[in-house]
């Protein structure tokens, strides 16, 4: 079965991801999982993921942490450059999720504010 993808837009060379609302993380992985192949196979190389606008989202534990970055990692197979902005009490303090992905081939890390996500992004080659 597939998992439908989340809306995007696009600015310049940078695909948006702007999931808002009341979301339980276990539809929010797979869908977003979704939309990074869907970027991917439109030779989309970078994507900006904002999830500031989630509603309830708690601190995921290592377990579940380990696993979204490993599938999102594998989605964007190398050629998606991911810059996650989430709210600060999210965010590992050793950036765990971000080192996964690098462990699965990934070029990605995550930011407090959008506007971090977007200069790392656009800064990034």
């Amino acid at each position: 079965m597939s998992e439908k993808t989340l809306p995007i837009e696009i600015l310049g060379d940078i695909a948006v991801l702007r999931p808002r609302g009341r979301i339980p993380l276990e539809r929010l992985i797979p869908r977003v999982t979704a939309t990074i192949k869907a970027v991917r196979d439109r030779g989309i190389r970078k994507l900006l993921l904002v999830a500031l606008e989630l509603e309830g989202l708690q601190s995921p534990g290592i377990g579940t942490r380990f696993f979204l970055s490993r599938q999102w990692a594998i989605a964007a197979g190398g050629a998606v450059r991911m810059a996650i902005a989430v709210g600060a009490d999210l965010i590992d303090p050793q950036k765990f999720g971000v080192l996964v992905a690098r462990n699965f081939g990934a070029t990605a890390n995550v930011f407090a504010t959008e506007a971090e996500a977007l200069a790392w992004l656009q800064d990034g080659v």
